[in-house]
């Protein structure tokens, strides 16, 4: 039985499908026609005898197949990539300025990106870890080649998004009593989601509050919980084990209408795109196991 070879013009068509959802908008984003994106879908389903995409409309998702074949297709491409550039630029790679916010940046992810440093010697990796609204400015100014940051939930034109799930978090050791006549409140500065998210909670809720503790930084805020200063809101990677979660019969029901969302600058450059793909994947991981 002969083995099919996979095309990575049919791959990059599959991908940008599933990253935009719909086969219009991939066709936006590869410069080909939704009739020439479907084809080339079919092309790809034929070669490797499996339905890749539940279509519903102008939605699509995809299959179980489809799930599995994403993160290698994304590896075929991301070496593609590199292949091509190793040989057309033998030189230094340039520099990539990369925002993310503070609770990936004290998660796995500097792991991910030391290894992608060691396989591109020739490129500068510029990382700053931020608050999402500093980064989200930045890219937009130019500033930033690629960022990953929190936002309100359904925004457009991002790489791709993943769904947050934020908790109310007291101290396992000192919980503050939930009946209190006003909510202590720990959290980031003015402008942060979080903050505005847990206020506007309270508030919905007819539960008075006021600040207990501001901090600029995640460590200083996981530190304040865990010692009782006050509840917080945080994302399920940023829960220490000296925390405790709240529960909606407690009155404090998790958030979810906040989104993480991956992108890029118009002019990406090839290497910035390839550590735009090693992001999604992560991030696909990552948000697999919160779910």
């Amino acid at each position: 039985m002969e083995t099919a070879v996979l095309d990575l013009d049919l791959l990059r068509s599959f991908v940008s499908v599933v990253e935009a959802g719909g086969f219009t908008r991939a066709g936006a984003r590869v410069h080909r026609t939704q009739s020439t994106v479907s084809q080339q879908i079919k092309r790809l389903e034929e070669d490797v005898g499996q339905q890749l995409l539940h279509r519903d409309g102008k939605d699509v998702r995809p299959t179980e197949a489809g799930e599995r074949l994403l993160s290698y297709a994304r590896r075929l491409l991301t070496l593609a990539e590199e292949a091509r550039d190793v040989l057309r630029k033998p030189g230094g790679e340039g520099a990539i300025r990369l925002g993310i916010p503070e609770d990936f940046a004290a998660y796995r992810l500097p792991r991910l990106l030391g290894a992608f440093s060691r396989s591109h010697p020739g490129l500068r990796l510029d990382v700053r870890a931020d608050q999402s609204k500093h980064l989200a400015r930045d890219l937009e100014r130019g500033e930033l080649d690629l960022a990953l940051y929190k936002r309100e939930a359904g925004g457009k034109d991002a790489i791709a998004v993943w769904p947050e799930r934020v908790h109310w978090v007291t101290s396992k050791s000192h919980p503050v009593d939930v009946n209190v006549p006003s909510v202590p409140l720990i959290g980031f500065p003015l402008g942060c989601l979080y903050r505005a998210g847990a206020i506007h909670a309270l508030e919905s809720a007819g539960r008075a509050w006021h600040t207990a503790y501001t901090s600029s930084n995640l460590a200083g805020i996981q530190a304040a919980v865990a010692a009782g200063m006050g509840l917080s809101i945080l994302s399920e990677m940023s829960i220490q084990s000296e925390h405790r979660v709240l529960t909606a019969k407690e009155g404090f029901a998790p958030i979810n209408k906040t989104e993480l969302a991956l992108m890029a600058a118009p002019d990406a450059s090839p290497a910035t795109l390839r550590l735009a793909n090693r992001l999604a994947e992560f991030c696909d991981t990552v948000q697999t196991k919160a779910a």
